[in-house]
């Protein structure tokens, strides 16, 4: 299993970017698959538990009952809209995708499912200081930090 505390360990400067975007806002977006396979999208709040990324599900509810018959997810932070003129100040959005690993019952607020991640892609999306080129990072466990720029 890939932990949050693996990327941090790989590739420190570039998990404390993302990190600090999806600490940013509460609220996220996961997509989960269906029991026919088509895609759910559902809005959740993840936290950051002892090197784990860690969020739940309420009692009932579709995403949990579709991570546990499919722990294929995948993650998208907030993203907010750049200023007009102020592009270069876009800090961009991020994106895990990876399993969810069950970690318990919920134990704060109401009953529920707790997933930790195994992470299998972590991506950070944004433009280039001059605001003239798109640069996406991504990081895997078999590959480490890669980067590639386009305009």
């Amino acid at each position: 299993m890939t932990a949050w505390r693996d990327v941090e360990q790989a590739a420190p400067e570039f998990a404390r970017r993302v990190r600090a975007l999806l600490d940013a806002h509460r609220h996220k977006t996961i997509a989960t698959l269906r029991a026919d396979g088509s895609p759910r999208i559902s809005g959740i709040e993840v936290v950051f538990e002892d090197g784990e990324l860690v969020f739940g599900s309420m009692a009932g509810a579709r995403k949990g009952a579709d991570l546990r018959r499919d722990p294929r997810f995948a993650l998208h932070g907030a993203t907010v809209d750049p200023v007009d003129g102020e592009e270069a100040a876009w800090p961009g959005e991020v994106k895990i995708a990876g399993r969810a690993e069950p970690a318990g019952p919920v134990t704060e607020g109401p009953d529920g499912d707790k997933f930790r991640a195994d992470i299998g892609e972590v991506v950070h999306t944004r433009l280039n200081e001059a605001a003239t080129l798109l640069v996406v990072e991504w990081w895997t466990p078999e590959a480490g930090l890669r980067r590639v720029e386009r305009e």
